[in-house]
């Protein structure tokens, strides 16, 4: 049997589940900005999600998934290549992705070996043949059919180039979205090839641009607050965190003084998700394609909205990283049964269980898992720690931190300005809202020798990993806990005279 790498570990449960041995078709959909609590099947009773709820009843949710870097761009880049971001050194104020690093993401394999793709949406980032080189067009022709787009894209599908067509039906994005999936889904069921649809939805993603059509929606509504709402329950973050937009966003997007009005577009933008999901539902259906197509929902970071005082994402607490994961695949014994997975998942792993639905080995460089093992076995593990990256922003809010089944534990190294580095400590099982800073408490000062141990595995991961290029190869230095922020600053600048 082969060593298990660090921070991975694995029950294998072979069962006879799979009914048909044909290739599935997949559908995976991504949203943007989207918080666990924004869906009536994570425990919100103040939205309306009717149709996500019931894709969640089918198959199965994921309650502790993380993307293990919290801001669109370096998150999507993960989700595609199935690797951490210093392994594909995607981000911004960082860089693009290299061509040959996208030539191994799961749409290009896929279409390599017989599916039939396509792309729609937000696609997210660039890429160049080498670092500094020219910008390459976005790869459309690497998918059979493309609506994707540059940058943020717009709210207006007539704004959208290769959407252009569903504009006069479809005016906002969002429900374009829904038609293209339903349009290729339809067309694919007559041809003798499996298909995989990736839609990347803009929504909820800022500046808030509801589709007016659902201005009903949420109209007077009172929603409730988070219990760890408000700036008296971020206190004890560490003052580094404090350093960017974030924290001034809690004022400056009004979740302070208008939080209802804020919240009822921002879950408005969430319902015409919820709108699309369900037009995309029912073209498997009307294709008969729907016994045979596996549908993976996942957002590409999760969103503060007050809690802690906070607004916006990026930073790797619980409501910016964690974020939904619904899988749903028909052929499963185990669907229909609204289980639930408590095991550690990641962004990582969407890549590696695309391609194992496709029947095609996880490449070595990918560091995801098959989610699949857990539809298999809802109570096995799949993860025992995984990566919480920021390296996006200022620099008093760079950061790393590992999560567990249990804990997270946060570095902030950053010390200059008065700052100090600080040492975070949660314990999830007991506080999963965060309310509680365990480092410095005799009670579990085992724990975080154990999760800084932990961590050091993940920093030499990193620092025999990472990039050589994108400035990755700097943070393996400055997230080094051992090391004072002077022999930091002495070790980068004699690494800078060598080169």
């Amino acid at each position: 049997m082969k060593s298990i790498p660090f921070g991975i570990a694995f029950t294998f449960c072979i069962l006879p589940t799979i009914a048909s041995q044909d290739r599935p078709n997949i559908v995976f959909l991504l949203s943007d900005d989207q918080c666990t609590y924004s869906l009536g099947c994570y425990g919100n009773q103040d939205v309306q999600t009717p149709n996500l709820d019931r894709l969640a009843e089918d198959g199965m949710v994921f309650d502790r998934h993380y993307d293990t870097t919290a801001i669109c761009m370096a998150s999507r880049a993960s989700v595609m290549t199935g690797m951490y971001e210093y392994k594909h050194g995607t981000n911004f104020n960082h860089g693009d992705m290299l061509q040959k690093t996208w030539k191994k993401t799961y749409p290009v394999i896929l279409r390599e070996n017989g599916y039939r793709t396509a792309f729609a949406g937000k696609f997210g980032f660039d890429l160049r043949i080498v670092p500094d080189g020219n910008r390459l067009p976005l790869p459309e022709k690497d998918f059979d059919i493309w609506g994707g787009g540059p940058g943020q894209t717009s709210y207006s599908t007539a704004k959208n180039e290769s959407m252009k067509e569903y504009a006069k039906e479809y005016p906002h994005a969002t429900r374009s979205y829904g038609a293209f999936g339903h349009d290729f889904i339809l067309e694919s069921s007559k041809m003798e090839k499996p298909f995989c649809l990736s839609i990347s939805f803009k929504a909820p993603h800022k500046p808030a641009t509801p589709d007016p059509v659902d201005d009903h929606i949420y109209e007077g509504k009172f929603f409730r607050r988070p219990a760890n709402f408000g700036r008296q329950h971020g206190e004890h973050f560490s003052s580094q965190s404090k350093q960017d937009r974030q924290y001034e966003r809690f004022h400056s997007w009004n979740y302070s003084d208008q939080y209802d009005e804020v919240m009822a577009i921002y879950h408005q933008q969430v319902y015409a998700i919820d709108v699309a999901v369900g037009m995309i539902r029912q073209a498997l259906e009307d294709s008969g394609t729907e016994k045979n197509t596996v549908i993976i929902y996942t957002s590409d970071n999760g969103f503060f909205c007050g809690s802690h005082g906070y607004g916006s994402k990026v930073l790797p607490y619980e409501e910016s990283s964690r974020v939904p994961l619904i899988i749903y695949d028909p052929r499963h014994t185990n669907s229909g049964k609204k289980l639930r997975i408590n095991a550690l998942t990641g962004n990582v792993d969407i890549a590696s269980t695309i391609l194992s639905l496709a029947g095609m080995p996880i490449p070595k460089k990918m560091d995801g898992k098959n989610l699949m093992h857990l539809y298999d076995n809802p109570k096995s593990s799949l993860h025992s720690s995984l990566p919480l990256i920021n390296v996006w922003g200022k620099a008093p809010t760079h950061v790393l931190g590992i999560v567990t089944e249990d804990m997270k534990y946060l570095y902030w190294g950053y010390a200059e300005e008065g700052f100090k580095p600080t040492n975070e400590l949660y314990d999830l099982k007991q506080d999963p809202l965060e309310l509680t800073n365990k480092f410095s408490s005799a009670a579990y000062q085992k724990m975080a020798g154990k999760m800084c141990k932990l961590y050091d595995r993940h920093l030499a991961h990193w620092q025999k990993h990472s990039v050589p290029y994108n400035d990755y190869q700097r943070f393996g230095v400055l997230f080094d806990r051992k090391l004072s922020w002077n022999k930091k600053m002495e070790k980068l600048n004699l690494s800078e005279r060598k080169k």
